[in-house]
């Protein structure tokens, strides 16, 4: 599926695309890694050569995702260098946790900027290559975030939900076009974004997200591998995310009464 396929990594430099960009270089991709950081963006490339797989090409762009003509530009360069895309994957994002009231609308600003728009502006850019091949797939790496509400995570779960509404729609409208859409929707997983949080996180947000254990991001990099092969649209890594996934699908009142009793013990104790 993935051998000899152009694929590009947006937050390519660290994290879940560095996980992702170890596999698929495994599987003979080709690989274009994107990021702000080419500092960074080296020292990924060096780990995939130093894994004793070697994908055909790989290269890394440097790329603002937040504005569309870098985006376009940056495309345009991974075509001539790398070859027309075959495979997006959205991986980019930004997390922040507060009280609504304590961020500023900057900040959801931001968040929108980079998660959503983000994410739309390289839909949006490698989209005609995908039309001229009469076929292409994206992967938007989303969140349980992006299914359920979250508390401290106003901001983050607006940008996730706005992303979980982009795929849905993109998937019937593209369908017919032989281009497929994946929402990936992973639970909390060990990260940098992840211990940034943790230096600073509300104890409600704390009590409510890790009802679901922490994933190690390895696991989470193979479940999202494993949902790709398999063409599944909705990819929710790991057993216990994907129980709670259906709980909120199928019961809805069930995980709001259990968020409130959460919530509530935050403020009365034990």
């Amino acid at each position: 599926m993935f051998a000899g396929k152009t694929t590009i990594i947006t937050g390519g430099s660290s994290g879940l695309g560095e996980a992702l960009a170890i596999r698929l270089a495994a599987r003979g991709a080709n690989l274009a890694l994107v990021a702000r950081s080419q500092d960074k963006l080296r020292s990924v490339l060096n780990k995939i050569k130093a894994s004793g797989y070697h994908a055909q090409k790989v290269e890394t762009f440097s790329s603002d995702v937040r504005e569309f003509e870098s985006v376009e530009q940056t495309v345009k360069e991974i075509a001539a260098a790398v070859g027309e895309p075959d495979i997006l994957i959205n991986s980019a994002g930004i997390l922040r946790e507060n009280y609504f009231e304590a961020l500023a609308i900057q900040t959801f600003q931001e968040i929108m900027d980079i998660n959503f728009f983000g994410t739309l502006c390289w839909i949006k850019a490698v989209l005609p290559f995908f039309k001229k091949k009469g076929e292409g797939r994206i992967v938007n790496i989303c969140s349980m975030g992006g299914l359920i509400g979250t508390f401290g995570y106003s901001a983050y779960c607006s940008s996730k939900h706005a992303i979980t509404g982009l795929t849905s729609s993109l998937r019937v409208e593209l369908k017919p076009q032989n281009i497929k859409c994946h929402l990936v929707c992973p639970s909390e997983f060990e990260s940098p974004m992840v211990d940034d949080l943790n230096t600073y996180r509300t104890v409600e947000n704390r009590k409510m997200v890790l009802t679901i254990p922490v994933m190690g991001i390895q696991k989470v990099a193979d479940g999202i591998i494993r949902g790709i092969e398999k063409d599944k649209y909705l990819i929710v890594p790991g057993s216990v995310t994907r129980f709670f996934e259906r709980l909120n699908r199928y019961f809805p009142s069930l995980t709001r009464w259990t968020s409130d009793r959460i919530i509530q013990r935050c403020y009365r104790g034990p």
